[in-house]
This record gives C-alpha cells, structure tokens and sequence, in this order.
C-alpha cells in the first residue's frame, strides 16, 4: 500500500523573513495542513480521532532543504503515505514550486497515542481499515 494525494498552498507574506524567503520553521505547518487533507481524503479526521481519545503527536521530523520557496509562490505539496499505520504513521512530503522544481523533501512520523494515559496504542481499526480500502 502506497497512498499519494497532492495539496496546493500559496505562500503568504507573514511565511516569509526579510528576503522573502519561507522561514524554515513554517514548513512544518505546511507539511501539518497538508498531511492533515490527505488524512481526511480517505475518510479520517483528526477531529474525530480526537473525540475517540486518540491523539497523534510527532516523533520525528526530518526535512532537506533544495531551493528556497518565496513569497508568492504557489507550492503543490505531494504526500506519500507508504505504508497502512500501526502504532505509528509516517508521511512523506515533496514540495515543488509552479515551475515544477522540487523545493524541499521531508517526512515526519507521528505515534498513535492514548490522550489520557499519554501512551502508545496501536492505530484505531477506523484508520486501519480506511487505508486498507486503498488497496
């Protein structure tokens, strides 16, 4: 299972520093809303999964830096998820410009988490069989 879903954003001013350029530190929110809509095109929502008790906090965050993206710039944001969650949920981002250069590549990996006990569980069969449908 590899599941692929591509999220645009348009660069706003308060993303960028003096030169116009994406302050490094926002891609991390890019990457969280862009994520976030590939979780919901297959049927799983945050919000609910955090009605169920579940939360899904990040453990790792890796990004490589290619070309800078600037203000203005219109960015698809390709998602991979390559593989159906268990107790964690890694994500896989490319980042390109209307050009069609690849700015950035990143992945994060988040854990599923019971909000009370603040422990790892295994990934709700909700989620599970949302991916597994994708086959």
């Amino acid at each position: 299972m590899r599941y692929n879903y591509k999220h645009t954003v348009r660069v706003a001013y308060a993303d960028t520093d003096q030169m116009g350029v994406v302050y490094y530190g926002n891609y991390a929110r890019f990457f969280e809303v862009a994520r976030t809509e590939a979780l919901r095109s297959i049927g799983i929502r945050y919000a609910d999964l955090e009605r169920a008790g579940v939360m899904l906090p990040v453990t790792r965050m890796h990004v490589k830096y290619i070309r800078p993206a600037l203000y203005d710039d219109l960015l698809t944001i390709e998602v991979i998820i390559p593989a159906i969650p268990d107790r964690m949920i890694t994500f896989e981002y490319l980042l390109f410009n209307e050009k069609g250069e690849k700015l950035v590549e990143a992945e994060t990996q988040l854990m599923f988490m019971d909000a009370t006990s603040r422990k790892l569980i295994h990934a709700p069969e909700s989620v599970v069989s949302c991916f597994k449908q994708l086959k």
